[in-house]
């Protein structure tokens, strides 16, 4: 566990997430993921970042449980999720001073808190250069939770998971800090187990930052410049601005990140808050050769080192090598479409489509899976010897409509013949499974989902039966074979991400480098 005992694990407030989520609190996460980026991203400067990387850093295993049903990597490219959970505690666990709460950050009293991991965002950062391509997560996605949990908010993934782990180990006798510290990294296993579920993409990195964090930074680095298209005053937030170009300090600054109503997309548009401060932060950074300053570099690291938790298998050194291209402005940020709104277990949801998700971000990635309503990608010129023997039978157990047809298809435009296709009860795991004849072929089909082929006394000859499980991910084909976009991003020896429809995703996309003008 090494640092991780005094993870940021000590940032939440104690609370059941079960429960309904403070939504004031939600800036922590906002700014924090900013400050994560920006700092993080740009911290690897030779000797000083390897001083800092190695002293005091807090760090957590929690990948360590994931790595085992990853999706398996196609390149050397680095996923990186960053996330800002909500809390009004210090990262011992402590209540933030009253005053402190009330009037800087402008979030209520300091009794409320919890767990709720109200910003996500997954940046892919391509292995030899290119356009850094960053999605953004709504928290109230409504989505199956890993561990077999059901279907919850994705932000309370983190809380809940928590929750669990606390009262088991409460029961063995753990108490104090070190009841806070192993049950959050139960939190932490959790929330990246459901992004990765729900993206069909590997995590290969990730930096946790609560709110306390993200005030700490953002004084670091006052005032920072943002842009509204128009002038807002949001009594719940305590934004009040007026339109255009401005200077924030560090409580206006999570206003600015914490603002949902008035907005008209509500918490969507928040997203682009998030995102257009990230942009701005990093832009600052560069632009005002911060890091040339080593006083400000070193204040920047000192609250890194306090406020943020990494993984420990993250080489920063290296990871900054790729750094240019998010300061630089190459980095583009999107929010992840929803399907609508509904009321789940009493509270308002987006509603998602998976199958789509997965579709958009791995296209742009160039992962490139089949979807329900996207036809399945061409066959190559040379089908499998034994394509045309084979039947390919899929069972539906992922929940998700239209799942079974999709990879029937898929299947079937790579020369297998077409055969079984229903709906199956619900299994948290993708499975394939031949019949007499057909070992070749299920293992090359179940390659292609990540899993290994098993021989079944039930399945006809000639037959593979393929059943998707929750959350399954078709793996696309090797990085070689992916076309290139028009646009000439792509790098040799990297896959090639696919455009989509810029009305793809919810909203406009935010372009870093500069200061964006959003809502």
């Amino acid at each position: 566990m090494r640092d991780r005992h005094r993870s940021a694990d000590r940032a939440q407030a104690r609370r059941d997430p079960r429960g309904r989520p403070a939504r004031a609190t939600a800036a922590a996460r906002v700014a924090v993921c900013l400050t994560s980026a920006a700092v993080m991203l740009t911290s690897g400067v030779g000797w000083f970042a390897y001083h800092w990387v190695n002293n005091g850093l807090i760090t957590s295993s929690a990948l360590d449980a994931l790595r085992k049903g990853a999706p398996p990597k196609l390149d050397d490219s680095v996923n990186l999720l960053l996330i800002g959970l909500d809390s009004r505690k210090d990262m011992d666990g402590n209540d933030l001073p009253r005053e402190f709460v009330q009037q800087e950050l402008h979030a209520g009293s300091s009794d409320i808190g919890g767990y709720n991991t109200n910003t996500l965002i997954l940046m892919h950062i391509p292995p030899d250069g290119g356009k850094v391509t960053a999605f953004s997560i709504p928290r109230d996605d409504y989505v199956e939770i890993a561990g077999g949990r059901g279907e919850h908010k994705i932000k309370e993934a983190y809380g809940i998971a928590k929750a669990e782990a606390e009262d088991k180990l409460r029961a063995q006798g753990v108490k104090g800090a070190d009841l806070e510290h192993r049950s959050r990294e139960a939190g932490r296993e959790a929330t990246l187990a459901t992004v990765q579920q729900f993206l069909g993409v590997p995590i290969d990195h990730f930096a946790e930052v609560n709110l306390l964090g993200f005030y700490d930074i953002a004084k670091v680095v006052e005032p920072v410049q943002v842009c509204l298209k128009k002038p807002v005053r949001d009594r719940y937030s305590g934004a009040d601005f007026p339109a255009g170009l401005q200077d924030l300090n560090a409580r206006q600054a999570l206003a600015f990140v914490r603002q949902r109503h008035g907005l008209t997309g509500g918490d969507l548009d928040r997203t682009h808050r998030q995102q257009a401060f990230i942009s701005s932060v990093t832009h600052k950074l560069k632009s005002q050769g911060v890091w040339s300053d080593l006083g400000k570099l070193q204040g920047l690291f000192d609250v890194v080192k306090k406020d943020v938790v990494i993984d420990d298998r993250w080489n920063i050194l290296d990871f900054a090598r790729q750094a240019p291209n998010l300061t630089g402005g190459n980095a583009e940020f999107h929010t992840l479409p929803i399907a609508g709104f509904a009321t789940r277990k009493g509270e308002d949801v987006n509603l998602v489509d998976p199958v789509k998700v997965r579709s958009l971000v791995q296209a742009m990635i160039g992962r490139r899976p089949p979807t329900p309503d996207q036809p399945p990608a061409p066959a190559p010129s040379a089908a499998p010897a034994d394509a045309r023997s084979t039947t390919v039978d899929v069972h539906n157990a992922s929940g998700v409509v239209g799942a079974a047809a999709a990879e029937s298809k898929s299947a079937s435009a790579l020369g297998y013949r077409t055969g079984q296709v229903a709906n199956a009860p619900s299994s948290r795991t993708t499975s394939v499974v031949y019949g007499k004849g057909a070992e070749d072929a299920a293992r090359r089909i179940a390659a292609s989902y990540g899993v290994n082929a098993v021989p079944g006394a039930g399945v006809p000859a000639g037959h593979v039966l393929v059943t998707l499980g929750i959350g399954f991910t078709k793996q696309a084909a090797p990085p070689a074979a992916a076309p290139r976009p028009s646009g000439g991003d792509a790098k040799p020896g990297g896959s090639a991400p696919s455009p989509v429809p810029s009305d793809a995703f919810q909203g406009d996309a935010v372009k870093m480098g500069g200061v964006p003008c959003v809502d």
